[in-house]
């Protein structure tokens, strides 16, 4: 079976399309064969200019990316491919190559794994990144739609970034805590990790980080609930994350 052209073609074309970039062999097999047996299609390529052309080929969902190459190395790969696309990276490093993960994760990379990896733990990553990525492109997706949002007496309008009342009362918000109830309101019903959070809010071109999460949380609650002690619309859910749990109206 050749390792150059998209494998398992009878599984159906909906299916995330994951492309590898290895010089071993034996990796490029491994990868094709143990996530094309779990519900992922898969494309292996040895070089950076096989990789050129599988994305203009067909464009993917992922990239598992090894730094270590001849030529072209992972790290100036990682570089060109963030200045013009936002497919998910996962890094492959060897153990002690520290300083190449941390270039790799500033230059824009989403994760790493060092090797030997195990194939479990790999399946795992590439999953939560394609939940991430699936998430953060209907949100983007819904904002550039949708002018305004309405939960019980508030509504949000996006555009101007502001929140009123149904009295007509004008609720100032900070742009952490904008983009923190606008990452809410566009999945209400759903428990959202911090993690998440974070990567939601930067659509909004906001500076939050993890350690403010929960002070963003609980001033926004201090603004929005009747009683912030024992809040209604922002739930938290122990050991996961945080949920929204109103009926939220999207205004387009």
């Amino acid at each position: 079976m050749s390792l150059e052209t998209p494998t398992h073609a009878a599984v159906a074309t909906h299916l995330p399309l994951v492309l590898v970039l290895d010089d071993d062999p034996a990796i490029r097999q491994l990868l094709t064969d143990y996530l094309g047996d779990n519900e992922l299609r898969v494309h292996a390529v040895a070089t950076g200019a096989a990789l050129d052309l599988a994305l203009a080929r067909d464009p993917a969902d992922l990239l598992i990316l090894d730094l270590r190459l001849p030529g072209e190395d992972g790290l100036a790969i990682a570089r060109r491919l963030r200045a013009s696309s936002a497919i998910p990276i996962l890094m492959l490093t060897g153990r002690a190559e520290e300083a190449d993960r941390v270039m790799g994760l500033e230059l824009g990379a989403d994760d790493y794994l060092t090797k030997p990896f195990s194939p479990r733990e790999l399946l795992a990553r590439i999953r939560a990144l394609l939940r991430r990525a699936q998430l953060q492109a209907s949100v983007a997706d819904a904002m550039a739609r949708i002018r305004a949002y309405r939960f019980g007496p508030w509504e949000l309008n996006v555009g101007l970034r502001r929140l009123k009342a149904a009295d007509g009362r004008q609720v100032e918000l900070t742009n952490g805590e904008f983009s923190l109830l606008a990452a809410f309101l566009s999945a209400p019903q759903r428990i959202l990790t911090r993690d998440q959070l974070l990567e939601l809010s930067r659509l909004h071109n906001a500076e939050v980080y993890d350690r403010s999460i929960d002070v963003q949380i609980l001033r926004l609650r201090r603004k929005v609930e009747a009683d912030p002690a024992r809040p209604t619309y922002i739930r938290t859910e122990r050991g996961s994350g945080y949920f929204f749990d109103a009926a939220v109206e999207a205004v387009r």
